[in-house]
């Protein structure tokens, strides 16, 4: 039973630990800057850089056909999010310009509690895509979330 208990633990753990890395990428760049600097690049929308996450992670994983419908259940949530915080950021931006200490620390909460609802929505899909994946593909998986690097994992 406690090898039961771990092999569905310790993945969920993964994709939590994953998803609050992304969760963590996705808040830095929902920055609503304190200084306006008319030098710096525009941060990258969440959805560009969800796009760009996809096609990363689809790269780094094999997705077979067999694991393409759970993969897309994936992608349409993680696209579903980055659509969401992004509103959730240009609707707040404006306001942020003017907000006192309080009402910043409210706007950074509510961000926190949307993300925590973003992270409880994607993990079921990712969850069903992990439990396909063969040996290979979790190892991979769980060197991706453990570094956040892609590309060829292989231990040294």
């Amino acid at each position: 039973m406690k090898r039961r208990d771990y092999q569905v633990a310790f993945p969920a753990v993964l994709v939590v630990v994953m998803v609050a890395f992304l969760t963590t990428i996705f808040f830095a760049n929902a920055n609503l800057s304190f200084a306006a600097s008319s030098k710096k690049k525009s941060a990258p929308s969440a959805v560009e850089y969800t796009e760009t996450q996809i096609k990363q992670l689809q790269g780094a994983l094999n997705i077979t056909e067999a694991q393409q419908d759970l993969w897309n259940n994936v992608t349409q949530v993680m696209r579903e999010n980055a659509k969401d915080m992004d509103a959730l950021t240009k609707e707040r931006e404006e306001k942020a310009k003017t907000m006192n200490a309080v009402e910043r620390m409210k706007l950074h909460s509510e961000i926190s509690e949307a993300h925590l609802a973003q992270l409880k929505k994607l993990i079921p899909p990712f969850e069903a895509l992990y439990n396909s994946m063969s040996d290979e593909q979790k190892k991979v998986t769980d060197a991706i979330f453990q570094t956040g690097k892609y590309g060829k994992h292989k231990k040294k």
